[in-house]
């Protein structure tokens, strides 16, 4: 189904001018945004993955990840074709890639409606836009959200963070949670790995916390690539001066896709990373993509009681009453803690 995109200008010449990300594509006629699925029809642009989607998952809402947002609960997870970033190690690079590197477009036609009852059918307490970049997808992901939202499910992002303003503050109403990468603390690195840059990155993040839309953000530490402390110690700063009450999850890289030249991320480095969050006043900074760390656990950051207990992505105990530690009764952060 084609779909007419949202957030664009028409141009002279039969060009648009793309303005849902950060990208801000100049489309001639006949041709496709840098995402793949964004194309220039007569001097129209139009979305090519609207109502097809390419994966479908009912997801431990740990897997996101949101440690801080409904733990123990199940999220519906969808996503369609396509990606605005080129990451050179991406994991799922067979479906965000597939429109630059298969040029073609597949997804199992699917409504909104057809999402949402899938979502309640089996128990799940929200709908996770993730897999790919959900803001490529925006005008099916919009739909979707307002529709689920109406029906008593909450809606999340696991998201690059390139959208722009106007698409985020429109989606807002039914945005309730996500989990965004902020991949590094340098243009180098995004426009070398990512194809992208910083800053828009940076400004979006603002701009979610702004909207009052629940966010923990994830760093993929590789090595050589973005693990110097000094880089760590800027990204600890960045969440810091947001609030310390953001989320951090520090996770290890395995080599994968076009990425092959280094070897995985010690866990020593993540240790590291891990102790610089806190020493800069994270309340909660998390390990990832490696077992049997604490740094996967969740901590009371006033006196320090274990409050959740996590192995992978089950909880083996959360003893979180009503928002708070029992121990010393300080409020911990978050969205709906003692639900699962």
């Amino acid at each position: 189904m084609l779909k007419e995109a949202l957030f664009y200008e028409k141009l002279s010449g039969d060009k648009v001018k793309c303005h849902l990300c950060a990208h801000h594509c100049v489309i001639a006629k006949d041709k496709r945004g840098i995402c793949g699925v964004r194309e220039n029809r007569a001097g129209s642009l139009y979305s090519l993955v609207y109502g097809k989607s390419i994966a479908e998952n009912v997801d431990p809402i740990e897997k996101k990840p949101l440690f801080h947002f409904m733990p123990g609960s199940k999220s519906f997870s969808i996503a369609t074709a396509g990606c605005n970033f080129r990451c050179l190690h991406c994991q799922n690079y067979e479906i965000s890639q597939m429109p630059r590197n298969k040029d073609v477009i597949i997804g199992k036609n699917l409504s909104s409606e057809d999402i949402v009852s899938l979502a309640k059918k089996t128990g799940c307490k929200s709908i996770s836009y993730t897999y790919t970049e959900p803001s490529i997808y925006f005008e099916f992901a919009y739909d979707i959200a307002k529709r689920a939202s109406q029906e008593g499910l909450k809606n999340i992002f696991v998201t690059n963070g390139y959208i722009t303003d106007g698409p985020l503050r429109k989606i807002s109403p039914y945005l309730d949670a996500a989990n965004i990468d902020l991949k590094s603390f340098t243009e180098g690195f995004y426009k070398k790995i990512c194809g992208a840059k910083l800053q828009p990155v940076l400004d979006a993040i603002k701009l979610y916390r702004e909207l009052n839309i629940w966010i923990e953000l994830t760093t993929l530490i590789i090595p050589t690539h973005n693990d110097s402390p000094h880089e760590l110690e800027q990204i600890a700063s960045f969440i810091r001066e947001l609030g310390p009450d953001i989320p951090w999850h520090i996770t290890a890289y395995h080599p994968t896709y076009l990425l092959i030249d280094q070897p995985c991320t010690p866990i020593n480095t993540l240790t590291r990373a891990r102790e610089i969050g806190l020493r800069k006043g994270l309340r909660y900074v998390y390990t990832g993509n490696v077992s049997g760390e604490q740094g996967e656990n969740t901590f009371c950051y006033n006196c320090g009681e274990l409050l959740i207990e996590r192995r992978g992505f089950s909880i083996m105990k959360n003893m979180i009453v009503n928002g708070l530690c029992p121990k010393c009764l300080t409020r911990i952060d978050g969205v709906g803690l003692h639900e699962g």
